[in-house]
């Protein structure tokens, strides 16, 4: 009986130890799939700067002829295509020619449908011998007369329907109306604006103190952050291009052109933060999942399981930048919840 219960204990003693050394093994395995060696590498810094929002073209949708304005057909903000009629410039000048033209016309043709009956009139008398040569020619010079100053009122009524035409004003591209520049019934002379269209892409066009000049150079990458002027990002940062340096320095500031996708919905002079890049520097950087955060006090597990405070900086590619509490050489772990280090104490 004895050794029955002796052999049982030691078959439990023996699956105990056996499950103990599985249980370890799995979490050496688990610990060791987890562990990060810490070493520098480099990160750029980058410094924010205001950009304003810019159209890439700006164009005046012009007065083509003087007078008042009529038919004023947009508004600020509005959409306008290449050759629309934004407005009529009215020249009542021009419809009084128009109508003295008219009636000059109408009594060249009476003068000049006489004159050809008087000509057949004339040819017929000749053919009987009733008329001379003199008179047959007299006549045939009255139609001609008439005809080719019938010919130049035609002409002179063209140029004065072309100038009535370009009363229209039309928009000069396809954008949209940024200001517009009078109102119905303003009097306006030739070539005298009246609506700003912003046409092409928008840009944002960032101004780079002196010193960080250098840095920036054409086909570059920056980051756009939020809409608005807060330095706190809620999601993902945007990239743009440089696609243009300005040579010329303003009150000690290069401008540039960033080149930006998805902005349509800005508003023309909206600023917005843009983060340029100032060169490279040597820095440690650790994955969020191996950081947390416990009383607005942020920690590192080490691989021993020794928690140490850490001061963070900023988010960079491929985590976030530590100022201090971490050496190179260091190996962390990624953190067990804390219900499960509770368990464990």
């Amino acid at each position: 009986m004895k050794s029955l219960i002796t052999k049982t204990l030691m078959f439990s003693l023996a699956g105990a130890l056996g499950g103990l050394i599985l249980s370890l093994g799995s979490g050496e395995s688990l610990a060791q799939s987890d562990v990060l060696a810490v070493q520098p590498r480099a990160v750029e810094d980058r410094k924010a700067v205001f950009a304003t929002v810019e159209a890439a073209d700006t164009l005046h949708a012009r007065a083509r002829i003087g007078g008042t304005v009529g038919s004023l057909t947009v508004d600020d903000g509005a959409a306008v295509e290449e050759g629309e009629v934004i407005a009529v410039v009215g020249d009542p000048k021009l419809m009084l020619g128009l109508r003295s033209i008219d009636a000059r016309i109408n009594s060249l043709k009476a003068q000049l449908g006489q004159a050809q009956t008087e000509l057949n009139r004339s040819e017929q008398l000749f053919r009987q011998g009733v008329v001379a040569q003199a008179r047959l020619d007299q006549a045939r010079t009255a139609v001609q007369v008439l005809e080719r100053n019938l010919n130049a009122l035609q002409a002179e009524r063209s140029v004065a329907v072309q100038q009535a035409d370009e009363g229209q004003v039309l928009a000069p591209a396809s954008g949209r109306v940024l200001d517009v520049l009078v109102i119905n019934g303003s009097v306006v002379m030739p070539g005298e604006p009246i609506a700003l269209i912003a046409s092409g892409d928008y840009l944002l066009r960032m101004e780079v103190p002196e010193r960080h000049a250098r840095f920036i150079e054409l086909g570059e990458t920056v980051l756009v952050g939020d809409r608005g002027l807060t330095q706190e990002q809620s999601g993902a940062m945007r990239k743009g291009e440089v696609v243009k340096v300005y040579p010329l320095l303003r009150n000690g500031r290069v401008e540039a052109d960033v080149k930006v996708e998805g902005l349509g919905d800005y508003f023309i002079g909206e600023r917005a933060i843009v983060y340029i890049s100032t060169g490279s520097r040597e820095t440690i950087v650790l994955p969020t999942e191996y950081l947390t955060t416990r009383f607005g006090v942020t920690y590192a597990t080490l691989e021993n399981g020794r928690d140490v405070v850490v001061q963070t900086g900023n988010r960079v590619d491929g985590g976030i930048e530590i100022l201090s509490g971490l050496r190179p050489g260091d190996t962390v772990v990624m953190p067990q919840p804390q219900a499960l280090k509770g368990d464990a104490q």
